[in-house]
């Protein structure tokens, strides 16, 4: 009898039972969600079957290096981005890490955007210190600016579909061009639009990344992120190293992830509608000094975001209160219905204060360049009624004036 099917003898003693469960075979039906499979090790009957299981993302041995349900959430993963592979991670930072460590070494260059998420550019600076790594900051529009920066040892390119927080829509097909030209590849943040709204490898990226306790799960409750690529060898190279570094997705998030992703689309529809809605009040309101969503006439890249973002422009708004720090603070403290947290894409609306939360690791120059001003603050728009949402809003501004 297999290791997968056998069941404890009737002659075994109690402390035996106790330890092998039977596990019943299904037959005649089939489950229609996906199965949590929460145990980390998996029997084999040959030592041979075992040692190869090593080398593949689809045999399970150890979870470490490969788990059934962790498996789905890849798979549906890649399928919706378009890519050929996934890897996911026990979080977003988790997947940002694992590519950066995987494409670079001693002595290596990036050509980075300037508004980047607090994180990435704190792995980046970090690398700078301890690797001699070099980046060099574009501004996300212009490819002959990125053509200008790259250099012999430039190993990649990395950019945000929608940059965090000032939601700048980076040209991807006109910038990925320019460091393909070149024989560089690009690494494409995902999170804020996430492959409903676009697809990044459609335009050319080699690898996509995303925080999955956004926009993917959706519910406040799960901690992952997962890295999709172009092509099978890539998916390879990079897997190699996650192994080892151990970043992995719990199966249960991974489930959760999964449950999530079945109610993206409707999430995803719902509040980019709300904040193009709400950006259009808050631009007419007396205490804020601008407003960003890429929905927005007046928004820097809006001829950009009509190409790649044609479902909607995600979201998130950021806006600069006309009172600066103290007005920011003050509407992040007086909101009723939203809350004061530092993650986005929830059902619930988030408000946040980033030059004291999530880009707290830039100086003031740094933030300026940025385009992160003192008063600037982020709204992620949850699924809400857009009516009681603005009622909230509007109350809030009224004590920041």
């Amino acid at each position: 009898m297999s290791a997968e099917t056998a069941t404890p003898s009737s002659t075994d003693r109690p402390e035996t039972l106790a330890v092998h469960a039977p596990q019943p075979e299904i037959r005649g039906s089939r489950p229609l969600g996906v199965p949590l499979h929460q145990g980390h090790v998996f029997g084999f009957d040959s030592a041979d079957a075992l040692a190869e299981a090593f080398e593949s993302p689809d045999a399970f041995l150890y979870s470490r290096m490969g788990n059934p349900t962790v498996r789905s959430l890849e798979l549906a993963v890649a399928r919706l981005e378009g890519g050929a592979d996934a890897l996911s991670y026990a979080s977003g930072m988790g997947a940002i890490n694992s590519v950066l460590f995987g494409l670079l070494s001693t002595g290596g260059h990036v050509v980075a955007q300037r508004c980047l998420y607090g994180g990435t550019y704190a792995v980046l600076t970090d690398l700078a210190a301890r690797w001699g790594v070099e980046v060099s900051h574009v501004s996300g529009t212009d490819p002959d600016e990125v053509r200008a920066a790259l250099r012999p040892e430039t190993r990649l390119l990395y950019l945000e579909t929608i940059a965090n927080p000032t939601t700048r829509v980076s040209d991807l097909p006109a910038l990925i061009a320019a460091a393909h030209e070149a024989g560089v590849p690009s690494v494409v943040d995902n999170t804020f639009a996430s492959p409903l709204l676009c697809r990044p490898i459609e335009y050319g990226a080699d690898v996509v990344v995303h925080s999955a306790t956004k926009y993917l799960a959706g519910h406040a409750d799960v901690l992952g992120g997962v890295a999709v690529f172009k092509d099978a060898e890539l998916h390879r190279r990079i897997r190699h190293h996650a192994v080892e570094q151990g970043a992995v997705t719990d199966p249960f998030a991974a489930w959760l992830t999964l449950r999530g992703l079945q109610t993206l689309p409707l999430r995803i529809e719902r509040q980019s509608a709300s904040a193009a809605e709400l950006a259009g009040r808050l631009a007419a309101h007396p205490a804020v000094a601008a407003v960003r969503h890429p929905a927005l006439a007046g928004h820097p890249d809006r001829e950009v975001a009509a190409r790649l973002l044609p479902r909607g422009g995600g979201g998130v708004v950021s806006m600069d209160l006309a009172g600066g720090r103290e007005a920011g603070r003050a509407f992040v403290e007086a909101v009723r219905l939203a809350s004061l947290s530092v993650s986005l894409g929830d059902v619930r609306t988030l408000v946040m204060h980033p030059a004291s939360t999530s880009h707290r690791q830039l100086d003031e120059r740094a933030l300026a360049t940025a385009g992160i001003a003192p008063g600037t603050v982020r709204l992620s728009v949850g699924i809400e009624h857009v009516e009681d949402l603005w009622e909230d809003l509007e109350q809030a501004l009224a004590k920041a004036l």
